[in-house]
C-alpha cells in the first residue's frame, strides 16, 4: 500500500492513496491553515471508521441480515500533552433494517472489534481504549 502526500500551501496537504483517490488535510487557521478539509487526527478517526464498518456490513451481508442502514458514530479523546495521541475511542454503530437479529449485529461488532479491523486493533495495540455499542433501528414497513 502507498500514499503520496503533497504540501500546497500554509498547513493544507493533498493526499493521494495508491488507487488513485486524493483528499485535502488542512488545519485550522490558528496554525497556518484554511480549514479546507479535515484535520489529520480526524483523518485517521474517520478511517477507523470506515474500517470497522465495512467489517460489520461485510459480515451482515454474509449472514443475509436485511440491512438497510448502518452509522457508526465515533468519539474520541486525547492526550492533554504532545504528542496528543488518542487515548479513548468510542464507537456506536446504529444498525437499520427488517427484523434484525440482536445476536447478528452483537456478533459482527464483535468481530469487526477482536478479529478484523486492522485500524482499530493497531490502535488498541497501541495503547488506546476502544469500546463500542450498537442499536438496532427497526425499519417501518
Amino acid at each position: 500500500m502507498k500514499a503520496h502526500v503533497k504540501w500546497t500551501d500554509g498547513r493544507q496537504f493533498v493526499a493521494e492513496s495508491g488507487s488513485g483517490h486524493s483528499v485535502v488535510i488542512d488545519g485550522p487557521p490558528d496554525h497556518g491553515g484554511r480549514n479546507t478539509g479535515p484535520r489529520p487526527m480526524e483523518m485517521l478517526l474517520m478511517g477507523m471508521g470506515a474500517c470497522t464498518s465495512f467489517d460489520v456490513m461485510e459480515i451482515l451481508e454474509k449472514t443475509r441480515a436485511p440491512v438497510s442502514d448502518c452509522v457508526a458514530a465515533l468519539e474520541a479523546e486525547r492526550a492533554d500533552s504532545v504528542p496528543s495521541v488518542f487515548t479513548r475511542i468510542h464507537v456506536h454503530f446504529t444498525v437499520t433494517g427488517r427484523g434484525l437479529k440482536d445476536k447478528q449485529v452483537k456478533r459482527a461488532v464483535e468481530l469487526s472489534a477482536d478479529k478484523y479491523c486492522s485500524a482499530s486493533i493497531m490502535l488498541a495495540q497501541g495503547g488506546v481504549e476502544i469500546t463500542h455499542s450498537y442499536e438496532i433501528v427497526e425499519e417501518d414497513a
